[in-house]
């Protein structure tokens, strides 16, 4: 393991995990895998009135369920810890105290209520205020008040924040290893609160604290965070600490379906799809959001889906098992353009990795889907079924919609369809196939092909028709798989009862 690339996906615990987070957590992953890494979970939970019960869990068995096991993290321990930052709590204000000894920040002592009316009094101006350089020095600060009168207020009880000091007018120039060079003026930016009177550290300080003391070599999160950059190398340096600063990639934003705008739940709710791994059960409200698990997809098609949107391995290569992406990966070919969210694609790749699992893998499944719905069939009967109904398939539990007529036969028959394809002499062309399938022997698919086509052949009758009546009797309807195969799971007296039953049940 190379012990100088670490990695970490750092969520806050406020509720379940959306599927843009967890391609965020999938890239870091990729990239600590392919590059002989570590991966690193970190729960970034100091912002404890945005606390959701349950929501670190939910954010573990996330990333099991997809096989993304950290290396280090709140479970697995590790050299770093602690992992949650609320239990790193007693790291962080020396650190914004040496920033404060070094003058890169400042006390502020306005209260929200001050705050309040001066953000009021700037939009009857029709201006934005900004806590920075360019007011700072007229507000109630460590930068206009007196040395000994802020002691005096600390001592008191009085309320402050911690502040980072950003020069005036100073340009900021970051490496991006998606976006390549980009450079911001300290003078759009204001003066973010690092620490608060509480004794908690605001996101940022913590951030890039424990980036810096967890040997963080490289820094993979989504789009959203940049803004934060500036002020995140500006600390590195202001510590300087700037030679051992993590490299940055920012991931671009996951699509609505329409291309327009992020991805959200609200997006999922109208178009019918999921924007989370698992369920979701809200501790306060109760409303259940649909995950991805409970939605009948597996790991590997939900992974191979989050991997292409944003990476392009450069080649026409759609499908990829995880341990193939761990190879392929670069964050070079990660893209800068959000990529649009396809529901329909999704539930392709659902299928395609449906039919990349041996016939073995899927009859526990299957044999679940049917027992569910009454039917307690043997292994080997199922064994038979697998490789007839896998590719109709696009979920597991789509199974028994696909074969209910391989246990059960029809009761109705699809009116539209005898309307069709049921004529005058049908009857007496089905009982003649009938008792020619009575002859056969053995009673496998490729003897009742050459039976029937053979029937077909010598009475010069037309293809379609048989086929499509034949398959009104066997299954009530104008669906299912390939006749033949049928025929040969239900057997020969299976087979002709259904038929001179249907032939009954129309005729009337």
């Amino acid at each position: 393991m190379n012990q100088n690339i670490r990695v970490r996906f750092a969520p806050s615990p406020t509720g379940p995990l959306h599927i843009g987070g967890l391609r965020t957590a999938l890239f870091n992953y990729l990239f600590a895998r392919r590059n002989g890494g570590v991966f690193i979970l970190r729960i970034e939970d100091t912002d404890q009135t945005r606390f959701v019960d349950g929501a670190e869990d939910y954010i573990i068995e996330s990333l099991e369920w997809c096989g993304l096991i950290p290396d280090e993290g709140p479970r697995q321990g590790g050299g770093f810890g602690p992992y949650r930052q609320s239990e790193r709590k007693s790291k962080y204000k020396r650190y914004a105290m040496q920033l404060l000894e070094s003058g890169h920040a400042y006390y502020a002592f306005d209260t929200p209520q001050e705050l309040d009316s001066m953000r009021k009094e700037y939009e009857s101006r029709g201006e934005t205020f900004v806590y920075d350089a360019r007011v700072r020095e007229s507000l109630k600060n460590s930068l206009t008040i007196e040395p000994q009168e802020v002691e005096e207020m600390i001592a008191s009880g009085r309320p402050y924040v911690i502040r980072f000091r950003f020069e005036s007018n100073e340009e900021i120039v970051m490496q991006d290893m998606v976006r390549g060079e980009v450079v911001v003026n300290s003078s759009t930016l204001d003066d973010k609160i690092l620490f608060k009177s509480d004794g908690m550290p605001t996101y940022h300080l913590a951030n890039v604290v424990d980036d810096n003391l967890m040997a963080i070599s490289h820094v993979i999160r989504g789009e959203e965070w940049l803004p934060s950059l500036p002020l995140h190398v500006s600390l590195y340096r202001a510590f300087e600490w700037e030679h051992l600063m993590p490299k940055f990639a920012h991931l671009p934003l996951i699509l609505k379906p329409t291309g327009k705008g992020k991805l959200s739940k609200r997006d999922g709710e109208k178009g019918g799809f999921p924007v989370f791994p698992l369920e979701w059960k809200d501790p306060i409200s109760g409303e259940i959001s649909p995950g991805y698990r409970e939605e009948g997809y597996l790991p590997e098609g939900c992974i191979n889906m989050l991997a292409l949107l944003g990476w392009n391995p450069g080649t026409e290569q759609e499908l990829f098992s995880l341990d193939e992406l761990i190879k392929e990966f670069q964050l070079e070919k990660v893209g800068r353009s959000g990529s649009r969210f396809d529901p329909e694609k999704t539930k392709w790749f659902n299928h395609q990795h449906i039919q990349l699992m041996e016939d073995e893998e899927l009859i526990p499944a299957f044999q679940a889907v049917l027992k569910v719905n009454g039917v307690d069939t043997d292994e080997s009967r199922v064994e038979l079924l697998v490789p007839i109904i896998k590719p109709r398939i696009d979920f597991i539990h789509e199974v028994w919609e696909e074969s209910w007529f391989f246990f059960h036969a029809p009761d109705t028959y699809d009116p539209d369809v005898v309307k069709k394809r049921w004529k005058d002499d049908t009857p007496g062309k089905m009982e003649q196939l009938a008792e020619a399938l009575e002859q056969c022997e053995p009673f496998t698919a490729e003897s009742v092909e050459t039976v029937v086509k053979g029937v077909i052949t010598k009475n010069e009758w037309g293809m379609g028709a048989i086929m499509n009546a034949w398959r009104l009797l066997l299954v009530g309807a104008a669906k299912g798989p390939g006749l033949f195969d049928l025929a040969a799971f239900l057997g020969r007296d299976e087979v002709i009862g259904r038929m001179r039953k249907g032939i009954r049940k129309i005729v009337k």
